[in-house]
């Protein structure tokens, strides 16, 4: 298997594990006078006198442990690069982005009249992250609560520069110091190959076909290398254009510093819109509540008036009602005519 490198069932894990815990080469050699007595052996030491018996074993197992391993370090530093990439066009093109800037420094000159941070051109952009920490008087917002409101009402194009920054979360977790050091570790393992390849002893058995794989893969993953030195030397480019862009420097802040940044206030900005929302909505309900609790107030107002209206007619109907009947029955009993004849008699008048 090793001699033929037959991956199908050489697995990574399998070497790793030989090439951790393979003997040094003297002890390998030593093992090689045992050969004669390999049925006596342990299976531990038939497996060691085996092994001893393939030439140049150790460089065979780093080789094949590299080939193996290739392509996920292609896929784990091609992404990488990719995103960074990415993140640097859509930061510099996106105009929302450049308005939603425009609006920021606009506040802030606002903020700042008769200061001396009066009619600045410009700020750093790592600011972004502190408009959170300037809040407004009553403690329940911020002037990032306040930038969100704005861009809704007035600019709701600024709101899709969110959506214009679709790698800033992939760019922001890229360790520049980690891509260099992975393509320095592909790049040794790279020549350290061709080095065995260029040096490996000519062998007669059929069976060793490491030199016809090795070299064959060999080209294949230089041709891979060159490609992805090609991408971060481009990732290079577009990270300094932007960060001329912009007016940063590049040797105080990291191209991972930079996207934690923006990707930070990209999600704190996101959390504000949607604070937004359900403030908005609390102070509707709250609205709807009032209106509710005031109709009612009134509907039961309202009633009481009407009720106290009813009473007041019916007293008075209760009162007319009572008059009449009491002079009906001095009529039909005659006592009206009776008082009228008890009246006493008018005094007489004699004339002299």
């Amino acid at each position: 298997m090793v001699l033929e490198v037959d991956e199908e069932k050489l697995t990574e894990p399998m070497i790793q594990n030989l090439v951790k815990h393979l003997p040094e080469q003297e002890q390998l050699s030593a093992l090689v006078r045992f050969k004669n007595e390999y049925p006596s052996l342990s299976e531990p030491e038939q497996f060691g006198v085996v092994m001893s018996g393939v030439k140049r074993l150790r460089p065979r197992l780093n080789a094949i442990l590299f080939k193996l391993q290739f392509e996920e370090q292609v896929n784990n530093i091609r992404p990488d690069i990719m995103a960074v990439n990415a993140a640097c066009e859509e930061i510099r093109k996106s105009k929302s982005f450049s308005k939603l800037l425009e609006l920021v420094l606009l506040m802030g000159n606002y903020m700042n009249s008769g200061s001396r941070n009066a009619q600045s051109y410009g700020f750093d952009l790592s600011s972004l992250c502190k408009l959170k920490d300037t809040k407004s008087a009553d403690q329940k917002q911020t002037l990032l609560h306040f930038l969100a409101e704005i861009s809704e009402e007035k600019f709701p194009d600024v709101l899709k520069f969110v959506d214009d920054w679709q790698h800033i979360d992939k760019a922001s977790r890229v360790s520049a110091e980690n891509l260099e050091k992975n393509l320095k570790q592909m790049e040794r393992q790279l020549l350290q190959l061709e080095k065995d390849l260029e040096t490996f002893p000519p062998t007669e058995d059929m069976h060793d076909k490491f030199v016809t794989k090795l070299s064959s893969f060999s080209k294949q993953a230089r041709e891979q290398y060159q490609k992805l030195v090609v991408m971060h030397n481009n990732m290079g480019t577009f990270y300094q254009n932007l960060v001329e862009y912009y007016a940063i420097d590049s040797k105080k802040t990291s191209a991972e510093e930079l996207f934690t940044d923006l990707s930070n206030f990209r999600s704190m900005f996101m959390q504000a819109v949607k604070e937004n929302v359900k403030r908005r909505e609390a102070e509707e309900k709250q609205r709807r509540v009032k209106i509710a609790k005031e109709k009612a107030e009134r509907e039961k107002l309202e009633r009481q008036q009407k009720k106290q209206q009813r009473l007041l007619e019916m007293n008075t109907e209760s009162d007319e009602t009572g008059v009449m009947d009491c002079l009906l029955e001095a009529l039909q009993s005659g006592a009206a005519f009776r008082d009228r004849r008890k009246r006493p008699p008018r005094p007489k008048v004699w004339l002299s």
